[in-house]
């Protein structure tokens, strides 16, 4: 059996274990300023795949594993939800933050045959209008809360280092896919 990431959450044990899974990905984050890090990581991805051609960039990196590409196009949507999540904790009382199947979502909408630059275009695109949305919340809206639906109560501030922090794990991914074959 394989052994699942700390930084997996599947769907379906996704509420019993939201805790340890966020735990994992704030330790991970650690002290590294995660607007910083979000800010970058467009740019990162960019000088990862230069060059690449699509066939590469199609490999998974093991039978029943994602491609780079699939990771561009789970970035992409994710980067839509993180983004919908911002919005709607500080713009509401106590939105509920809907969680996703990633698994589901990578089947349903094919992020195995998906264009990995579409994808990074959009990504990097969504990505700079959560910048510019982040950049100019206030003190007081940093606490505003949410209640994510696996997670239970979610402040914009934990909001943006899950962000952060799961841009990193996808960039560990990424050049775990990558390899040596770069």
């Amino acid at each position: 059996m394989t052994q699942l990431s700390p930084f997996s959450n599947p769907k379906g044990s996704a509420a019993s274990t939201a805790a340890q899974v966020v735990q994992a990905l704030l330790d991970l984050l650690g002290d590294l300023p995660p607007l910083d890090v979000l800010a970058e990581t467009p740019t990162w991805l960019a000088s990862r795949i230069a060059g690449l051609n699509p066939a590469r960039l199609a490999r998974p990196e093991a039978p029943g594993k994602w491609s780079v590409g699939a990771v561009l196009a789970h970035l992409a949507d994710s980067e839509l939800v993180i983004g919908t999540r911002a919005r709607f904790i500080v713009g509401d009382i106590n939105a509920p933050l809907p969680g996703f199947d990633q698994d589901r979502w990578a089947a349903e909408f094919r992020y195995m045959e998906a264009d990995p630059a579409a994808s990074l275009s959009l990504f990097t695109s969504v990505r700079e209008g959560n910048l510019l949305h982040w950049r100019g919340l206030s003190p007081a809206q940093w606490q505003s809360v949410g209640q994510h639906a696996e997670r239970g109560p979610t402040t914009a501030v934990l909001n943006l280092k899950i962000a952060a922090a799961h841009d990193l794990v996808h960039r560990r991914q990424v050049d775990r896919i990558l390899g040596a074959e770069r």
